[in-house]
């Protein structure tokens, strides 16, 4: 599933492409997404010009001068530009045409992906009004990690995957930002000091720089808009390298079950 390195990348690469140019139509292929696609977007489209790109959590939010499409990639989704005459593959669900001939296309296999539009601020929407703080933010640290675990049972790698406590982790860099920080993913929150609180605090936000700065993850779908792969798995620790070596100690990495997601851990520099 695209995560917040690979959504935040998409973003990056798309803003040269999108920024300034004009919404000529929008084609809707498929409208059973995640939610239905709703109707009359297509009018309420044509003639809007793009004005900035964001990101909130998962959410790609493309900002016009008419109001906000929000795009979520789900688990098998990507956005990429293409040329007016590239035939649309399978899964190809829709095409925003833009006046510069460009097409930005949304590929979703999986159809688990969303569009929405709003004219309201989006991060007032309902999927995003109980967003936690973002991650990258300065408001994301060991203080905040301190209180919101506090009295908790659950497994810390549980916990940052919850996305009313934690934006945008997911389970790949969970799995990565605890071997960084040293602590094991079964450890209960509660029991996290002050001080491993902020060592995790900081091992999710180098995670995630690193996982961006190499171009987010492209272990099975995810390209970027202009059709590139990322490269942040070769660099994984810890992540689908069962029975490997750990880079840090050299012990053999280990897999787990947590939530109905594998967890990957190195059982000598992680311990409970």
């Amino acid at each position: 599933m695209p995560e917040l390195p690979e959504v935040e990348t998409t973003r990056r690469s798309l803003e040269p492409y999108l920024r300034g140019r004009v919404v000529r139509r929008l084609t809707v292929r498929e409208r059973r997404l995640r939610w239905p696609v709703e109707p009359g977007l297509e009018a309420r489209l044509a003639g809007a010009r793009i004005t900035t790109l964001a990101r909130r959590a998962k959410y790609l939010l493309i900002g016009t001068d008419r109001g906000w499409l929000m795009v979520h990639l789900g688990m098998s989704g990507s956005l990429r530009v293409a040329l007016p005459d590239t035939p649309p593959r399978e899964h190809d669900h829709f095409d925003l045409a833009l006046d510069d001939g460009t097409v930005l296309r949304y590929h979703d296999p999986r159809r688990f992906g969303s569009l929405h539009f709003t004219t309201d601020d989006p991060n007032r929407h309902a999927l995003l009004a109980a967003a936690a703080p973002e991650p990258l933010e300065a408001d994301f640290d060991g203080a905040y990690l301190r209180t919101v675990s506090r009295g908790r049972r659950v497994a810390i790698k549980q916990l940052l995957l919850n996305g009313r406590l934690v934006t945008g982790v997911g389970n790949i860099y969970a799995s990565e930002a605890l071997h960084r920080a040293a602590i094991h993913p079964a450890t209960a929150a509660r029991r996290l000091s002050v001080a491993r609180c902020e060592r995790l605090a900081g091992a999710v936000k180098e995670t995630l720089a690193r996982a961006i700065e190499a171009g987010g993850s492209s272990l099975r779908d995810y390209v970027n808009g202009a059709g590139e792969p990322g490269w942040a798995q070769m660099s994984y620790a810890v992540y689908e390298r069962e029975g490997q070596p750990c880079p840090r100690c050299g012990a053999t990495v280990r897999r787990m079950v947590q939530g109905q997601r594998s967890t990957f851990y190195c059982p000598g520099c992680q311990r409970r």
